[in-house]
């Protein structure tokens, strides 16, 4: 966790707990060797989700844009960017968007994929935005969901994810950026 906001520490602490408690681990998917972190109970409890939701909002109230990252940065993007007030942008997996888009394709740890956004109907130039995603690993759609943003024009003031996966080096791929992430693992 790394968040200098007054106020953040105490809901990422809380949001923490509730993830903690409420993550589902599976083992050997999408692959063999792969542990899969599933999320899906801390967002089914209503408690949960608020505070999850609530930690994001406090460590990325500067922004006036929220980035979601497809497919489960888009339940919390909504959630925060509701709360604070700011529209919503869902960056999305290839193939999914009508043309023309940006794109931006990256190695994942058990592939590669690519992330586009929208090239027409909203312009980013000079949008603050915050980034969020479920899980951080290795830091490759991260780091290309930002890479994506910034080519647009906007400016990425913050990161953040529901877990992090300290031991695959994520963090590494995002060194000038403040990130937070409510449960280090």
């Amino acid at each position: 966790m790394s968040t200098d906001l007054p106020g953040a520490a105490g809901a990422v602490s809380l949001a923490s707990e509730d993830v903690a408690r409420l993550i589902r681990w599976a083992d050997d998917f999408p692959q063999s060797g792969v542990r899969f972190a599933d999320l899906t109970p801390v967002f089914a409890d209503a408690d949960a989700f608020r505070d999850v939701v609530d930690a994001l909002v406090a460590v990325g109230r500067h922004a006036d844009l929220v980035a979601g990252i497809d497919a489960r940065g888009f339940l919390l993007g909504a959630g925060a960017a509701r709360a604070m007030g700011a529209g919503v942008l869902a960056v999305r997996k290839a193939g999914k968007l009508p043309p023309p888009v940006h794109s931006c394709s990256y190695s994942l740890e058990y592939g590669t994929a690519t992330l586009e956004i929208p090239a027409d109907g909203i312009d980013l130039t000079g949008r603050r935005v915050l980034v969020i995603d479920d899980v951080l690993a290795t830091g490759g759609t991260l780091g290309a969901a930002v890479e994506l943003l910034e080519a647009a024009g906007a400016e990425v003031v913050s990161v953040a994810v529901v877990l992090e996966l300290e031991a695959l080096g994520g963090r590494g791929r995002l060194p000038d950026r403040p990130l937070t992430s409510l449960l280090t693992i």
